[in-house]
């Protein structure tokens, strides 16, 4: 890369998900110089969100890319710089933290990871083109969508038989389709999503996601015979496990599914270096829970800066 100058903030933030844009109002409203960076603009996963219908005080609901927007244009009134840029180094030199893209270069006192985690998919036919008109990967966003009516949920671990046990509240009609004959759960799930009526579909995948305009049906196949049958179903809930975005911050300790580990403080164990939102380790993965450890990093990185 040429020889550039570099920008100095006071807070930097890699991620224009929700969890990063509330992490820049919070800071910039307070005061601070901030930049976010995010190689594909503000968005995140709450752009797969058709109706944002349990976010507090939000109501009627919006869609995702309208909340986005908003949240961006809310965290730039109050003067923070949102470029879409692609990190491709961070280091710490005396203190400071040093961000370089491909184009330039940035220099922060207090830096926060906010890149989130993607979805494992099943890259079947269907599941994209389908996603947010029947395809889920978020039983408590989208289940009340689909009380009373028939839905399938996809995986086998706990993540995917507790969802199963949750969605089996809204309707009677749940099947679960999982490639192994058991389930890799805990057996204390297992057994509680079994009594709540949730129907086993053992040895099986999913091959394609069916549907004109909205999810209709699945065609499944047996991993053994080879069999296919086609499952009629309103919705396909997909929990094959999540894989966060820690590529520039490896060398974090993590959690045994790879998340990074921070105090309440959203703090991780380099001093000045702040994780919020999906990529952080965590019992539960809401826009509430991301927007909330954006606003307590904000609020901690700037008692830092302002005692230093």
């Amino acid at each position: 890369m040429e020889n550039i100058d570099c920008e100095k903030f006071d807070y930097v933030i890699i991620g224009a998900g929700c969890a990063g844009l509330a992490s820049a109002q919070y800071a910039a409203r307070g005061g601070l110089s901030v930049l976010v960076l995010d190689v594909a603009g503000a968005g995140g996963q709450v752009l797969q969100i058709s109706e944002l219908e349990n976010y507090p005080g939000v109501f009627p609901a919006v869609d995702g890319a309208t909340y986005m927007m908003t949240m961006q244009k809310q965290a730039e009134a109050f003067g923070a710089k949102v470029v879409q840029a692609q990190v491709i180094s961070i280091d710490k030199t005396g203190g400071n933290f040093m961000i370089k893209t491909k184009k330039a270069a940035y220099e922060a006192t207090c830096l926060c990871i906010a890149t989130g985690a993607i979805h494992r998919n099943l890259e079947v036919p269907g599941e994209k083109e389908l996603s947010g008109r029947g395809v889920s990967y978020c039983a408590t966003c989208d289940g009340p969508f689909f009380r009373n009516k028939k839905i399938v949920v996809v995986g086998g671990g706990d993540s995917a038989c507790s969802e199963a046990i949750y969605l089996s509240t809204l309707s009677s009609d749940v099947s679960i389709i999982h490639r192994r004959d058991k389930f890799r759960a805990q057996q204390a799930v297992i057994d509680k999503m079994l009594n709540a009526g949730v129907k086993p579909v053992y040895d099986s995948v999913v091959k394609e996601i069916k549907g004109e305009g909205r999810v209709q049906s699945v065609i499944v196949e047996n991993v053994k015979t080879g069999e296919q049958t086609e499952l009629t179903t309103d919705a396909v809930f997909i929990f094959t496990g999540m894989l966060p975005q820690t590529e520039l911050v490896d060398m974090l300790p993590k959690d045994p599914a790879g998340y990074i580990i921070t105090d309440e403080n959203m703090e991780t164990s380099v001093p000045g270096l702040f994780a919020a939102g999906d990529v952080r380790s965590k019992p539960f993965r809401q826009v509430v829970t991301a927007v909330s450890d954006g606003a307590i990093a904000a609020h901690v990185a700037s008692e830092r800066i302002r005692n230093a």
